[in-house]
């Protein structure tokens, strides 16, 4: 357990971003209905024009279950009692890089090399 974070600090900033992706998927799932791909209701670039846009939904979509996925994984690591330690050298990661990312599982070395390869 690392004795130079704030703990609740790091808990609350998962938590809040956590919130946020959920109010953006209830925002979504309101306004995402689907869209008409009737060619002879819809011209064929406005077709292409929609499916683009309905690929481009997808991908968000699936980026922000990543991220919820992370962040489940980083409150999880609070639990244990792993939280702020690299998995990768089991370093501990600073402190200001738990603010920009409080889920990160890396330290930026672990990070420089994994981008390396």
């Amino acid at each position: 357990m690392r004795d130079d974070l704030n703990l609740e600090d790091y808990r609350r900033l998962l938590e809040e971003r956590l919130a946020a992706i959920r109010l953006t998927r209830e925002e979504q799932r309101r306004g995402g209905d689907p869209v008409e791909l009737d060619q002879t209701r819809v011209g064929r670039l406005s077709r292409m024009d929609a499916m683009q846009q309905q690929a481009m939904a997808q991908a968000s979509s699936r980026r922000m279950e990543q991220e919820v996925q992370r962040l489940h994984a980083a409150l999880s690591r609070l639990q244990t009692g792993n939280y702020g330690t690299c998995v990768k050298c089991e370093e501990e990661i600073p402190s200001g890089r738990l603010q920009i990312d409080p889920a990160t599982l890396v330290c930026i070395d672990c990070a420089r090399a994994a981008e390396r390869k």
